[in-house]
């Protein structure tokens, strides 16, 4: 029976509170499409994509003026692409152009895919699409790339990590004229989830059905405004308030699922509950925390905020939906966050605070502006140390850094949009790395990984 009460409460976050859809993502599956002939692949490539996901968009405006929902993205995610060049060889720039192409004829946000797993070693078609990659994302508009360097299992590949740093630095020099938006486009994981909607880390995992449908929600504006109406509240109640709303957002969100679930005649996958932030007033996982009581995010006490944050979300995610995946929990992007913003301009949040909050937060080091001049050697290090911190706690984490090419400590990156803003960040470049990340070698699995 519907509750009147519920339903303007419903309305009142939708309308005040930036309470949105953040994401429906299509997963497609192309292993279907892997040919001999690197242009026979693209040709299936494109065609699988527009019968699948032609009606994604307008099915999504439809549910939308249907529920009153906003639903800010609709996306695409496809098989790893190295596995496709793995059978046609040839250049993989071609799949790039060719994901970036009907991607636009659908009419998505972004396509994501053009990504490697490498955790334990590079096989066929993986180093070809990984140096690609600079290219591919400095002459496309649309795709987005990840690679998968380890995992809890397999140890962490310091190949792929020392190769990653250059790959970076050479996609911001590629768009440097563009605000250095390749790296923007690109994450590194430890222990990538299959199932994620959220870019640029998406694509679909070779587990995963034909095709699938998964929704990401969001709504740091929500719980932020929850905790305001108890300022004196304990943080067990605190905890409390955040698992109840974290339920009413999960609804939504599997409502959302099922019903383009239906419409489009594909298997509705999971709600990735994550708290992911915009520029917008109100819209910030730096306020929830600073709600909490917190004089500015980064100060001390903010990993402790973090973790409860974090938690709470996750258990009301999961009494909400059986089908909760993805990477589910609070995301702290320092461009995209205008509590973040702020405290990184005031000096109050580093990134070696920032590490020390993705231990316990749902992804990891997500876009950050560095000085233009960093050196490759310290992007992998940081890459590194990211994914120790994942392979050790067994969780996911990422990379996603941007050298600002022409700017220094002080300045400001601008993206738009919802990527925001980003102040560059200073990094420790007194001491090198570069002989740590030049042994190359893999970093062996934890003792964590004998669980069977």
């Amino acid at each position: 029976m519907l509750n009147l009460g519920d339903i303007m409460e419903t309305i009142n976050m939708i309308q005040n509170e930036n309470l949105d859809i953040r994401t429906i993502t299509m997963g497609i599956s192309l292993l279907d499409c892997c040919d001999s002939d690197i242009d026979t692949s693209c040709k299936k490539v494109y065609e699988k994509i527009l019968r699948k996901a032609g009606d994604l968009v307008s099915v999504g405006e439809d549910i939308s003026k249907l529920y009153g929902i906003p639903i800010i993205n609709k996306r695409v995610s496809v098989t790893p692409i190295a596995m496709l060049v793995a059978v046609s060889g040839g250049d993989p720039v071609k799949y790039a152009k060719t994901l970036d192409r009907v991607g636009k004829e659908i009419g998505v946000n972004f396509i994501g895919g053009y990504s490697a797993l490498v955790h334990k070693g590079f096989s066929a078609g993986d180093l070809e699409l990984i140096r690609s990659i600079p290219q591919a994302l400095s002459e496309t508009d649309q795709v987005c790339s990840s690679v998968n360097i380890g995992t809890t299992k397999a140890g962490i590949n310091m190949d792929a990590v020392a190769l990653m740093g250059q790959v970076i630095t050479d996609a911001a020099k590629y768009t440097a004229d563009r605000n250095c938006i390749g790296p923007a486009k690109l994450v590194v994981f430890c222990n990538a989830p299959e199932d994620n909607p959220f870019m640029a880390g998406a694509f679909h995992g070779v587990g995963e059905s034909d095709c699938v449908i998964n929704v990401g929600v969001s709504g740091p504006g929500v719980v932020r405004a929850a905790l305001s109406k108890y300022p004196d509240a304990d943080l067990n109640r605190i905890a409390d308030i955040i698992k109840k709303t974290a339920f009413k957002i999960t609804r939504m969100g599997q409502l959302v699922g099922t019903e383009a679930s239906k419409r489009l005649g594909v298997p509705f996958g999971i709600v990735d509950l994550s708290l992911a932030p915009t520029p917008a007033v109100g819209d910030s996982v730096a306020h929830i925390l600073e709600e909490m009581g917190l004089e500015m995010c980064g100060t001390h006490g903010t990993t402790a905020a973090l973790a409860l944050l974090n938690d709470a979300v996750k258990k009301g995610g999961v009494m909400a939906s059986s089908n909760v995946g993805g990477l589910s929990g609070a995301f702290i992007p320092v461009s995209e966050d205008a509590g973040m913003i702020a405290a990184a301009k005031a000096g109050v949040l580093n990134i070696e605070k920032l590490e020390a909050m993705t231990s316990v937060c749902s992804v990891g080091l997500d876009m950050i502006v560095v000085p233009g001049d960093t050196k490759p050697e310290v992007l992998s290090a940081i890459i590194a140390d990211e994914a120790a911190i994942g392979m050790v706690n067994t969780k996911t984490t990422a990379v996603r850094i941007i050298p600002a090419i022409g700017k220094d400590i002080g300045d400001t990156l601008e993206f738009g949009g919802l990527l925001g803003s980003g102040p560059v960040m200073r990094l420790n470049k007194n001491e090198s790395p570069a002989k740590f990340i030049a042994r190359g070698g893999r970093i062996p699995a934890p003792l964590q990984s004998l669980k069977n």
